[in-house]
């Protein structure tokens, strides 16, 4: 099963590192980390994918409470909204550009560059929208992707 945990960390250098090298010490693998900046500069807000069971989650959520940098955990695997970034660099010749555009509008794409022989197109959504989109991208031939991970954050009011 894969879950998502939410840490709120201090901003500071050496962090991320400290977490990253945490997950390889104990030998769980990140499937995603993404980190920024939250409604405080001083707190940055970790969103962190990982594979396990449940005993693996207890023994992650365990691990990152007793890093001193680490303000709160919280399992966020269920009750989220949950988001992904990517973009992708097709192959664009003029007699497919039509067709990139509408396949793009259908999955409430943007194109956010176009070149002489290539579009970058951006796309949001959850996992299995950007997937879905990427395997067809793929038969325009796909130059380059990159993804941003997961970010996510539990419904309704604040915890």
């Amino acid at each position: 099963m894969r879950y998502t945990i939410a840490a709120l960390v201090e901003n500071k250098p050496g962090v991320l590192a400290r977490v990253a090298s945490l997950f390889r010490r104990r030998g769980f693998n990140i499937e995603s980390l993404t980190v920024g900046v939250t409604e405080r500069d001083d707190i940055s807000r970790m969103t962190i994918v990982v594979s396990g069971d449940e005993k693996v989650l207890e023994q992650v959520m365990k691990q990152l409470n007793k890093l001193i940098e680490v303000i709160k955990v919280s399992d966020i695997s269920s009750g989220s909204v949950e988001r992904e970034l990517c973009l992708v660099k097709v192959n664009a010749p003029p007699e497919k550009r039509g067709e990139l555009v509408e396949l793009t509008n259908i999955f409430r794409g943007r194109i956010v560059d176009v070149a002489k022989d290539s579009f970058i197109i951006e796309i949001t959504g959850d996992e299995e929208k950007i997937n879905a989109f990427v395997d067809l991208m793929r038969g325009y031939g796909i130059k380059e992707i990159a993804r941003t991970g997961k970010v996510a954050m539990v419904r309704g009011a604040k915890k």
